[in-house]
């Protein structure tokens, strides 16, 4: 004879043996939430705690409370890295997430080879971007590959690198070309799970191509552009490394973006202090065109 569960019996058990067992388990949860907590948000606290203060590493560390902010205020050189880093943020950001929409829809049907595709596609992303950037100082240096390839439509063959306009789109095409590998798997799995049915409704409806994509597809991906549009503008305000390895913040500063001013305010001229202040507004900033990008994008998410 079946024996029925009673129905007091099912789901999660409650009384003081699961509690006991919740404290026992949050005491093993407990060192490495304390670790968590201790390097992850420690020093972060610590980075707007300092900038209120002249720390260096020549001394100092007393309270000055928003000097450091007015300072910030009233240099021209933020502003001129502001600028740059949201200009730069604004070719990238977008070209990076059109391009892993591309791929996405080019992968996301199993076809032969296709594996092989998404690999290579993929591949950028766990490249050293310091070497992939030397190799790219030497592409668009005057007379490599890409000068001159342009030089084919009539346009400068000279290096873009060293042009202040150019510049930026180049750096831009270097981000472009190292994240929209990470995009692409993003979005396509989100697209792995839109019913066929759908589509397959529309295509027996006459509808082409752009409407499936723009009426099925495309709504389905909005958590997940959402999602890819921060991590994107995060890591786009975060630029460095491609930077320093190929122009220095030049010509001219046409390439200086926060983080570099971070970097020379606090490793090169050691003023602790005032590199705290700028991380702190680098980190209202991101903040700020998150919730921009939740209201635009993610307001139906």
């Amino acid at each position: 004879m079946a024996v029925v569960a009673e129905p007091g019996r099912r789901g999660r058990r409650s009384g003081p043996q699961a509690r006991r067992e919740a404290r026992i388990g949050l005491l093993f949860v407990l060192p490495c939430f304390l670790l968590f907590l201790a390097f992850r948000f420690g020093p972060g606290i610590a980075g707007v705690l300092m900038s209120f203060t002249d720390y260096s590493l020549t001394g100092g560390g007393r309270f000055i409370g928003l000097d450091n902010f007015n300072r910030l205020w009233h240099d021209p050189l933020f502003w001129k890295s502001l600028k740059v880093t949201v200009l730069y943020t604004v070719m990238a950001v977008p070209g990076t997430v059109a391009a892993s929409t591309a791929l996405a829809l080019l992968t996301r049907r199993a076809f032969r080879g296709s594996k092989v595709f998404r690999s290579v596609f993929f591949l950028p992303v766990v490249t050293s971007l310091v070497l992939a950037a030397t190799v790219f100082v030497w592409i668009f240096s005057t007379g490599g590959p890409w000068s001159t390839f342009m030089s084919w439509f009539g346009l400068s063959g000279s290096s873009w690198l060293g042009d202040h306009v150019l510049v930026l789109p180049a750096l831009a095409l270097i981000g472009i070309w190292s994240r929209f590998g990470y995009g692409m798997l993003i979005l396509l799995a989100r697209m792995q799970d839109i019913p066929r049915e759908l589509e397959e409704a529309a295509l027996t409806d006459g509808a082409g191509p752009w409407q499936r994509f723009r009426h099925i597809v495309l709504p389905q991906l909005r958590p997940a552009m959402f999602f890819l549009a921060v991590i994107e503008t995060t890591s786009s305000f975060q630029v460095f490394d491609a930077i320093y390895t190929m122009t220095g913040g030049g010509p001219a500063n046409a390439s200086y973006t926060l983080v570099f001013q971070l970097y020379d305010a606090g490793f090169k001229y050691f003023d602790l202090g005032y590199a705290a202040t700028i991380g702190v507004a680098l980190f209202v900033l991101t903040l700020v065109v998150a919730l921009i990008q939740r209201l635009v994008i993610g307001k139906d998410t």
